[in-house]
């Protein structure tokens, strides 16, 4: 194939890019539609393509096409980072605070042990795939999860997770390499300066990631062009992971802060993430997996030999063990618990930017090669089969082709409160208000109308529905999409009711006037089905946790009153 592969050569940089495009989506494609992952079919099209395939490109022509890989990174990162939103992750904080310390405990101590006594390791060898092994493949997860269209309880924990795991694997393998130097230099700092350093380069990425995200936001705002506001966010993306390369700190973190940031300080993650990029995500995904799979080359599993394998191992082991003892710590539901160690699995991005970093340092020279082998081996054979076991992972969990709008999207783990108390309906009613407007982001509301509205309707007649549920409401401004909350109370609420029962299920609704039809199929629904119905009323006044009630309301079980609405706009519910 060398006239193949001199003639691409010739053809230059574009109809490179074409044939990358080409393959990746067409490999894509074929995989999703023998029930694979898209993501694997894109790392075999690359390997087809590549050194261990048909060696169709040379170096030159696979570097000139780097400034593509970085913006799919930077872009992952912001993707990952716009998921990291504090409000919606409020009842979730528990979980990803177990996760992270296990994480970071747990994965490295079982890689470093199971590494370091091989022959032909060594500790600095260890320490360093020890911290390399804490990060899942962020764009391998985003990419699966909107493949799939997938959302729930289990999809926050996992993408939340990835985004902080990813964190931590950057920091600690900062404090990593500058341990290991020091026991091949004593003279360079020391364990407290890894530590330091570690710090700076955070701070300054966050710095970083930040001030553009802010930035960014003061332009959308005054910027009245749609036009103008996707060549800010390219801008924005570009310059974040540009600034960070040239000042030497992790362009991947600043990017993750970026994403931070514009989801929980300013108000126009849209315009970045999920206008300006969603058209052309897609491609671009496909080209960095299809690129990967290029780079990849069956000489690295003969170099690695054991020690890739030992790695594979205990890095598998390390993530299902720390997943699952953190989930069990937390409290968290059987379907979270049960698969998100599996999910963790794919490994790529931010691993193979971290053995370039040691192939740049000039005092691991001697380890570079071997740890290059055997993370570029793993890589190989976690993007082909991790991918997989995400799938089940989402499969298994009942989230797959969620992602799209029910009856009661309104209601999600975020926006619901167990445990709930309060003296009178008055009180609890202010207290619903004050969640919905906070879990909703409804700070454009007005507080006290909403509340008046609420009270008026009460002061008219009971919202108690019967079986202990009451659904207070209230009225949103024309425009704003129809907004609920749920308070749940094993004890019950001893409140004045018709049918003389306590109420254990309180579900205040706001709704805008052009979303009547909607607020009284969801009355009618939450009625008959909560009201009414004393299975479903057991499991769910029963939950014990907001994650737990979100899995019961929007569980495959329960479709037939949370249905979803893009596929049955003209469907009233049954009598």
């Amino acid at each position: 194939m060398a006239w193949a592969s001199e003639l691409v050569a010739q053809a230059g940089p574009l109809l490179t890019l074409a044939l990358i495009i080409l393959a990746g989506v067409s490999l894509g494609g074929l995989a999703r539609r023998l029930g694979l992952p898209g993501v694997t079919g894109q790392i075999l099209g690359g390997v087809l393509l590549g050194r261990a395939g048909l060696d169709l490109f040379d170096d030159s022509a696979l570097q000139s096409l780097e400034p593509l890989t970085h913006l799919a990174l930077g872009l992952i990162a912001v993707t990952v980072g716009a998921h990291l939103n504090l409000q919606r992750l409020r009842n979730a904080g528990r979980r990803l605070v177990y996760l992270l310390l296990a994480e970071s405990l747990i994965t490295p101590l079982v890689v470093f042990a199971a590494l370091f006594a091989l022959p032909g390791s060594s500790p600095q060898l260890a320490l360093l795939l020890a911290a390399i092994a804490i990060a899942t493949a962020p764009a391998t997860i985003v990419a699966i999860v909107k493949e799939t269209r997938s959302k729930g309880v289990f999809v926050k924990t996992l993408v939340a997770a990835v985004a902080l795991n990813n964190m931590a694997c950057i920091v600690l393998f900062e404090i990593a390499r500058s341990a290991g130097a020091t026991l091949w230099s004593p003279e360079l700092p020391g364990l407290g300066g890894a530590a330091a350093g570690a710090l700076a380069e955070l701070l300054i990425a966050a710095g970083i990631g930040a001030g553009v995200a802010l930035i960014m936001d003061q332009f959308a705002r005054l910027a009245l062009r749609p036009e103008r506001v996707t060549t800010g966010a390219v801008v924005a993306l570009v310059f974040t992971t540009g600034l960070a390369t040239s000042l030497g700190v992790s362009p991947l973190l600043a990017c993750l802060v970026l994403g931070i940031v514009q989801t929980n300080i300013t108000q126009a993650r849209s315009h970045l993430v999920d206008s300006v990029f969603s058209d052309f995500e897609p491609t671009i995904l496909a080209i960095f997996f299809t690129l990967a799979g290029m780079h990849l080359d069956i000489v690295h599993l003969q170099q690695a030999g054991f020690m890739a394998a030992a790695y594979f191992l205990a890095r598998a082991a390390g993530k299902w063990t720390a997943a699952n003892i953190a989930m069990r710590l937390a409290g968290a539901t059987e379907r979270v618990r049960r698969n998100l160690g599996p999910a963790l699995i794919p490994q790529a991005g931010v691993a193979v930017g971290l053995v370039i970093v040691i192939q740049n340092d000039a005092v691991y020279a001697p380890l570079a090669g071997l740890l290059s082998a055997i993370v570029l081996s793993v890589v190989a054979v976690n993007e082909i089969f991790g991918p997989i076991f995400t799938r089940i992972a989402l499969k298994r969990a009942g989230e797959v082709g969620k992602d799209r709008l029910r009856l009661i999207d309104f209601l999600q783990e975020e926006n619901i409160v167990t445990n709930f108390r309060a003296e009178d309906k008055g009180q609890a009613i202010v207290a619903l208000v004050d969640l919905l407007i906070r879990s909703h982001s409804l700070h454009a509301v007005d507080r006290d109308a909403l509340l008046e509205s609420v009270l008026a309707r009460e002061a008219q007649a009971s919202t108690c529905l019967g079986g202990g549920l009451s659904v207070p409401h209230g009225i949103l401004p024309s425009g704003f999409p129809m907004a609920g909350v749920m308070a749940l109370s094993e004890q019950g609420l001893d409140f004045d009711t018709p049918d003389g029962r306590p109420i254990h299920c309180m579900v205040l609704l706001g709704t805008s006037p052009e979303e009547r039809d909607r607020h009284l199929q969801v009355l009618a629904t939450l009625a008959r089905t909560v009201g009414l119905g004393p299975d479903f009323q057991n499991q769910l006044f029963n939950a014990n946790s907001a994650a737990h009630a979100s899995e019961l309301l929007h569980g495959e079980e329960f479709e037939d009153f949370n249905y979803f609405l893009e596929s049955t706009n003209d469907r009233a519910p049954a009598a």
